[in-house]
């Protein structure tokens, strides 16, 4: 009797644990949907923050970055201009006198030396040249024999002082004439008469350098007043900018500047304030201001257009600044987009936006001087943050 009762008390006990797991079981299963959405939830503040793209579309997508910087956060001028050769470090070669081309031993993009060989001219002036030269020291000859025959002659008593006098003269007058026509020759640059006799002097490059520009062509006739060859130093160029008046008065020389060109997007190039021109243009009231740029890189070249954000005064406040295109406006906030070490994952921040410097803008809040941001490529990141989000408003539907 006492095991039957044992026996019914753990029958009622285990069918009341299966009845009461069931519900369990069924209550799980029903609210499944339910207990995924908190996960989801704990999910959404990383893609909400983070911006994910695919491979294929990343390998499509340019993207540069730049660092967070920290500037001066005084007040500046935004200037342009164009980029061109040192002054200091230009040379044009020309015939100096009407000539034939008859070697050309340098092309365009070489690299030179002061004094190396350019190009062999011909040239009837030449010949007529070493012609004179040739006649000058034949009479100079002439008139020092002469003039020695008469000192002999008048330590004889044969012929009078003055006659050596006059002999003495004549010598002296034809060393001046052989001098003058050296120096012809030597403005023709040759000092003598070539090895094989043909009325040939050479073009020589005048400084260190690179042939920018090379018109000379075997046979052509080579006219002064064009020149033949541009030489010039690219290892540092100027950027000539035109401030305004009431701006240019305020520079200093020596003040560092930052100028960017439309062929690096996002890049800086660090320049110095060289000189601030002494004239005011009437037609625009502007005031040349000419930036000196290091190119030991060879990145830039002469002729391309640049933007210059040049101090005015003296400051010692800083400001943290990024390129403009890093923040885009998603919204009604600014965000910059940051990469981070997985690939085609960049981190959303928002950030507060100041006040615009040149081409940079003010950041107030969200980043740090020495991050990285995304330059080139922010809007497309822009563009793809408001279409997951377009294309979660219409799943939720």
């Amino acid at each position: 009797m006492k095991s039957t009762l044992l026996l019914l008390t753990a029958l009622v006990v285990g069918l009341t644990s299966c009845k009461s797991s069931k519900p369990g079981h069924d209550d799980a299963h029903e609210d499944g949907h339910d207990e995924a959405a908190p996960a989801k939830t704990h999910d959404e503040p990383e893609d909400e923050h983070h911006v994910h793209v695919p491979q294929e579309m990343l390998r499509d997508l340019r993207v540069t970055t730049a660092k967070v910087e920290a500037r001066p956060g005084g007040e500046s001028v935004t200037a342009l201009g164009e980029l061109t050769f040192s002054e200091d470090a230009y040379a044009e070669v020309s015939t100096p006198v009407p000539a034939r081309v008859a070697a050309v031993v340098v092309t365009t993009g070489q690299a030179v030396k002061q004094g190396q060989r350019l190009a062999d001219l011909q040239s009837p002036e030449l010949g007529r040249a070493r012609a004179e030269l040739q006649a000058a020291q034949a009479r100079a000859t002439a008139a020092r024999q002469a003039a020695e025959r008469k000192r002999t002659l008048a330590d004889e008593r044969i012929v009078a002082r003055k006659d050596v006098q006059a002999a003495e003269a004549e010598a002296a007058a034809s060393e001046a004439e052989v001098a003058a026509a050296k120096a012809s020759l030597l403005s023709l640059g040759t000092s003598g008469a070539s090895s094989d006799g043909t009325p040939n002097f050479v073009l020589r490059a005048p400084i260190d350098g690179t042939v920018i520009e090379r018109s000379a062509r075997l046979g052509q006739m080579a006219d002064p007043s064009q020149p033949l060859f541009r030489i010039g130093d690219l290892s540092s160029l100027w950027l000539i900018v035109h401030a305004f008046e009431r701006d240019a008065v305020r520079l200093k020389p020596g003040t560092e500047a930052r100028v960017t060109f439309a062929a690096f997007p996002g890049q800086e190039f660090p320049a110095k304030v060289g000189h601030v021109g002494q004239r005011v243009d009437p037609s625009s009231r502007t005031i040349p201001v000419r930036l000196e740029l290091d190119n030991s890189k060879g990145q830039l070249r002469p002729g391309m257009s640049a933007t210059a954000s040049v101090p005015l005064g003296d400051s010692d406040a800083t400001l943290t600044a990024v390129p403009a295109a890093a923040l885009q406006r998603v919204e009604n906030g600014w965000v910059a987009f940051i990469p981070t070490p997985e690939a085609g994952v960049f981190e959303l921040r928002e950030v507060g936006r100041g006040r615009s410097v040149g081409t940079l803008v003010e950041v107030l809040s969200g980043l740090s001087v020495g991050e990285q941001v995304v330059v080139e490529g922010a809007f497309l990141l822009k563009a793809e943050v408001e279409k997951s989000k377009g294309g979660g408003d219409e799943h939720g539907h």
